[in-house]
C-alpha cells in the first residue's frame, strides 16, 4: 500500500511540476513550432460540417474604432422577397452611408470597421447551415445587436429636426412630384404596349392594361399631389413592378428610343392641330352673340316703340356742342358693353355734369340703345344716341372703305368656309371689320363738326379713374394722343404692315412703336388743319387688294397718324385683359382705363375669370331687363 501511494504521488507531482518547468524554463528544448500568425491562419481555416465559411476573428474593440452613435439596427435581415432590387440597394446604401459617417476618418483609412465585418458576413447568407457551429459569431452579433438597438433608439430621438424640415421644404418645392411620376409611368406603359416583344406576352399585356387603367383613374385631373387619392402610392408601386417586368421583356433600348421619338412627333402634331382648332373656335365664339345679349336689345326695342314721342327724348341736349365740357365718342352695337363704359366713367368722374357721351350705333340697335339710357340715365351726365344710317354723307362714293366692304371679294373673304383653314391671320377675319361702326373713328371731324377735342373710347374698356385731366394734355401739335406699345415685339409696325411692299418699306420704319386704339385723345382742330381724313382715304385706295395690310382699324391708324401721335403716360391705358392672363395686378389697379382688347371679352363665357370682376361690378344684374334675359355674372 505504501508503494502504491508513493507511485500515485510521484505521477501527480510529475503532472503538476513538469508543465511548469517546461513553460518557464527559457532554455527548454520543447518550444511551440507555430507562430501566432500560423495559429490564426489554422484557426480561421477550420470548417464545421462542411461549411466553407471562414471564421472571422474580431480584434478587441477600442473606443476609437466606433465613435458617436450608429443609428442602424441589424436585428433583422432585409428580405429579397419583400423589397425590390432598387429598394434593397437603396437600403444598403443608406446603411453604408450612416456607418461610414459614424466612423473615424483616420481609423477608417487604416482599419476595417468590425461592425461592417459582421454585417457583411451576415449579408452573405440569410441563416447559418449549422446553428451550433456559429455559436461564437451569434453571441458576438447578439451582444452587438443589443448595444446597437439601444444606440439606435437614442439616435432616432436625437435626430436633427433640420432633416425633417428639409424634407418638408422638398415637398413644398415639388408639390406635384408624385403626379409627374404617375404621368411618366403612363407614357412608359404606352410605349411597352406598342412594342412587339411586349405584345407577344399576353399575360403581361393584360396586367399592364389593368395597371394603366388604375393609374389613369388615380391621376384623373390631378395637378398636384394633394389632389391624388389615398391609394395613389399603392398604384404607383404596382405599376412600377409591372414596368420592371416590361423592361426585362424588352431590353432593346434603340427600339424604345425610336418609339418614344415617334410618340413625341405624334404628340407635337396633335398639339399643333389642337392649337389651330382652339384658335378657330375662339374666333368663332368671339363673333357670336350670347343669347342674353341677343334678347336684351329685342326687349328694349319693344319697350322703346311703346313710348310716346315726348318720352323718347334725352335731356340737356344743349350741351352737345359745348367745348367747355368733356366729350366722349363711343361707337358700338353692344348695349350692355356701352352701359359699362358710361357707368364706369361717371362713377369715377369728379364732375359728372360736365361729361357728354356721343354714342353712335347701327339701325338694328338704335332703339334699344336709346331705351336703355332713357330707362337708366347716367346721373347728371349728358347722353346722345345717333344712328349711323342717318349720316347721309357717309357713302361708298365718299368713303373708300365702304366701297371695299360692300364688294363681293370682301364678303367672300369673310364668309367663305374654305378660307378658314388656310388663313393664318384668323383674327383679321372677324366680321366686325365689315361694320362701318368700326371705321367711324376716321371720320370724327365729320361726325362732330363743332367740337375741338374728343376722347375716343372702345366699348370693351372699363374706366377706373377720373379722365377729365386728358383734355388738358398738350399734344404738341399732334392729332392723336395714345399710349405706345413698344414693350412687346408684336406691337411694332412690321407685325401689322406688309414691309415686303415698297410702298410700306419706303415710308415707314418696321421697328417703330405701335400705339393702342381704345382710349385716344383726338384734337379735331388739328385734324382738320392737317387734312387727316384725306390721308386715310389715300392709303385705303392703295390697299384695295389688301396687299398693304389686312382689314382692321389699327394698321390704317398707324399709317394715317404716322408722326402725328403723341405718347401719353402708360397709366392712362392698360391693355391685354382680353388675351393676356398675366397682366400685372398692380398695373391694373393703377390704370385709369383697362382694356379687354382681344377675343376674351368679359361678357363672353371665354372671358378670363381673373379680370371679369372689374367689368361686372358696373352691371346691375338685378335689373329687370337683365333678369328677363337670363344675363348672369
Amino acid at each position: 500500500m505504501v508503494k502504491l501511494r508513493n507511485l500515485v504521488l510521484f505521477f501527480l507531482l510529475l503532472t503538476v511540476v513538469a508543465p511548469i518547468l517546461l513553460y518557464t524554463d527559457p532554455s527548454a528544448s520543447f518550444k511551440t513550432p507555430f507562430s501566432k500568425r500560423d495559429f490564426l491562419e489554422d484557426v480561421t481555416a477550420l470548417t464545421f460540417n462542411s461549411d466553407e465559411n471562414r471564421l472571422n476573428l474580431l480584434p478587441r474593440e477600442s473606443p476609437q474604432v466606433v465613435r458617436g452613435v450608429v443609428g442602424v439596427v441589424y436585428s433583422k435581415q432585409i428580405s429579397d422577397s419583400s423589397l425590390g432590387s432598387s429598394q434593397r440597394q437603396e437600403a444598403r446604401d443608406q446603411i453604408s452611408a450612416r456607418v461610414l459617417s459614424a466612423t473615424d476618418d483616420d481609423n477608417q483609412s487604416r482599419t476595417e470597421d468590425p461592425i461592417k465585418q459582421v454585417t457583411d458576413a451576415a449579408s452573405e447568407t440569410d441563416k447559418p447551415n449549422d446553428m451550433h457551429a456559429s455559436d461564437g459569431i451569434s453571441q458576438n452579433k447578439e451582444r452587438m445587436h443589443v448595444q446597437l438597438t439601444q444606440n439606435s433608439v437614442k439616435a432616432d430621438e436625437q435626430e436633427p429636426k433640420s432633416l425633417g424640415a428639409e424634407k418638408e421644404r422638398g415637398n413644398v418645392l415639388m408639390p406635384d412630384a408624385q403626379v409627374r411620376h404617375l404621368k411618366d409611368q403612363l407614357i412608359r406603359a404606352k410605349v411597352y404596349l406598342s412594342l412587339p416583344a411586349a405584345k407577344a406576352n399576353a399575360h403581361f399585356v393584360r396586367e399592364l392594361r389593368l395597371r394603366l387603367k388604375e393609374v389613369q383613374r388615380a391621376v384623373a385631373d390631378a395637378s398636384k399631389d394633394s389632389d391624388l387619392p389615398k391609394n395613389a402610392n399603392e398604384k404607383l408601386k404596382a405599376m412600377e413592378q409591372t414596368l420592371a417586368k416590361g423592361k426585362q421583356i424588352q431590353d432593346d433600348c434603340s427600339t424604345v428610343v425610336k418609339k418614344l421619338r415617334a410618340m413625341l412627333h405624334s404628340a407635337e402634331e396633335q398639339l399643333r392641330v389642337h392649337k389651330k382648332q382652339t384658335m378657330f373656335l375662339t374666333q368663332l365664339t368671339a363673333k357670336t352673340i350670347p343669347k342674353g345679349l341677343h334678347c336684351l336689345p329685342l326687349r328694349l326695342t319693344s319697350d322703346y316703340y311703346a313710348l310716346d314721342s315726348s318720352e323718347q327724348q334725352f335731356p340737356n341736349q344743349e350741351k352737345l356742342e359745348d367745348n367747355q365740357l368733356y366729350h366722349y365718342a363711343l361707337f358700338s352695337d353692344n348695349v350692355l358693353a356701352t352701359s359699362v363704359v358710361v357707368n364706369s366713367t361717371i362713377t369715377n368722374a369728379k364732375h359728372p355734369s360736365k361729361h357728354v357721351f356721343h354714342i353712335v350705333t347701327d339701325r338694328l340697335n338704335y332703339a334699344a340703345m336709346r331705351m336703355w339710357f332713357l330707362n337708366n340715365p347716367p346721373g347728371k351726365a349728358t347722353i346722345q344716341v345717333q344712328n349711323v344710317e342717318e349720316f347721309t354723307w357717309l357713302n361708298s362714293s365718299y368713303s373708300p372703305v365702304l366701297k371695299q366692304l360692300s364688294s363681293r371679294s370682301m364678303i367672300d373673304y369673310y364668309f367663305r368656309a374654305h378660307h378658314t383653314n388656310s388663313d393664318t391671320n384668323l383674327k383679321f377675319r372677324n366680321p366686325k371689320y365689315l361694320s362701318i361702326l368700326n371705321h367711324l373713328r376716321f371720320y370724327l371731324p365729320e361726325i362732330f363738326p363743332k367740337l375741338s377735342k374728343v376722347l375716343f373710347l372702345d366699348d370693351d374698356i372699363v374706366v377706373q379713374k377720373d379722365l377729365s385731366g386728358l383734355w388738358s394734355v398738350d399734344l404738341k401739335g399732334n392729332v392723336n394722343g395714345a399710349v405706345e406699345t413698344c414693350g412687346e415685339s408684336f406691337h411694332r409696325f412690321d407685325r401689322y404692315l406688309n414691309f415686303s411692299n415698297p410702298l410700306i418699306s419706303k415710308n415707314f420704319d418696321p421697328r417703330a412703336c405701335g400705339w393702342a386704339y381704345g382710349m385716344n385723345v383726338f384734337d379735331l382742330d388739328e385734324w382738320k388743319r392737317q387734312n387727316i381724313t384725306e390721308v386715310y382715304h389715300r392709303w385705303q385706295n392703295l390697299n384695295q387688294d389688301r396687299e398693304l395690310w389686312k382689314l382692321g382699324t389699327l394698321p390704317p391708324g398707324l399709317i394715317t397718324f404716322w408722326k402725328r401721335t403723341y405718347p401719353i403716360d402708360r397709366k392712362w391705358h392698360i391693355l391685354g385683359l382680353g388675351y393676356n392672363p398675366s397682366v400685372n395686378q398692380r398695373d391694373i389697379e393703377r390704370g385709369a382705363v383697362i382694356h379687354y382688347n382681344g377675343n376674351l371679352k368679359p361678357w363672353l363665357e371665354i372671358g378670363i375669370p381673373r379680370y371679369r370682376g372689374f367689368w361686372s361690378k358696373h352691371v346691375d344684374y338685378e335689373h329687370v331687363y337683365l333678369r328677363e334675359c337670363n344675363i348672369n355674372p
